[in-house]
């Protein structure tokens, strides 16, 4: 997996370098209480409760934080790329000679090489998927668009063909209410959130988390039709 590792390094370094409740979610936007026969009303934040994970066999279970421990792994890497493409976005729109811009990408890119090569080699195929899927989410671009814009759409294709080989996509989307392995996905950040494991960051694409889960715990909850 150390091939696959390296290219997501180079893709980076493009880029610059609660509880739980057993029942359905709710939204719960104000409340009131009654004190000596007046009622009072409190504005509070929209709160928003997630219901107990549950889990149909063992199986399901392993697998489920298996997969959570990938997610927690690939999400400060898409967190900090956007955060990096925010800076050299805003870098570059200052520097008007395209020598210069080249020469400070260049300088980034070995800055970030040093920086994270170590790290990234580190990441299994299925923390890679992740990764890609999240740098969607944080940045509103798929990974083969970032570097399409910032380097060369002969960049950009070589990448992709690299990342084929490993069966990944740079194309790929981040799409919780369609893919279930994004619902998956966006189920275990959700959690992170609220649980402070994960530091939010907002995403870059249209997601209404509450609409989501209805909409899976909607098409799960199906009977199956009888044969």
């Amino acid at each position: 997996m150390r091939k696959i590792c390296c290219f997501l390094c180079l893709l980076t370094q493009v880029l610059f370098a609660q509880q739980e409740l057993d029942k359905d979610a709710v939204l719960l936007t104000d409340k009131y209480i009654v004190f000596e026969g007046d009622t009072l009303q409190i504005d509070l934040s929209e709160v928003f409760l997630l219901k107990k994970l549950k889990f149909e066999t063992s199986y399901e279970r392993r697998y489920y934080y298996w997969f959570r421990k990938k997610t927690l792994k690939a999400y400060p890497y898409a967190k900090m790329t956007a955060e990096r493409l925010a800076t050299i976005k805003e870098r570059l729109s200052k520097i008007e000679s395209k020598s210069k811009r080249k020469k400070y990408t260049r300088r980034l890119q070995k800055y970030m090489e040093k920086e994270l090569t170590a790290k990234l080699k580190k990441l299994t195929r299925t923390e890679g998927r992740i990764l890609i899927k999240l740098i969607h989410r944080q940045t509103g671009a798929t990974a083969f668009e970032l570097i399409k814009e910032l380097r060369s759409g002969w960049k950009a294709f070589w990448y992709q063909s690299t990342a084929k080989l490993f069966k990944l996509n740079l194309k790929a989307t981040y799409d919780p209410y369609t893919v279930k392995e994004d619902y998956r996905i966006e189920d275990i950040l959700q959690r992170s959130f609220m649980n402070d494991i994960l530091e939010e960051q907002e995403a870059k694409i249209p997601l209404v988390f509450h609409e989501i889960d209805s909409i899976w715990n909607y098409n799960l909850g199906k009977k199956k039709p009888k044969k």
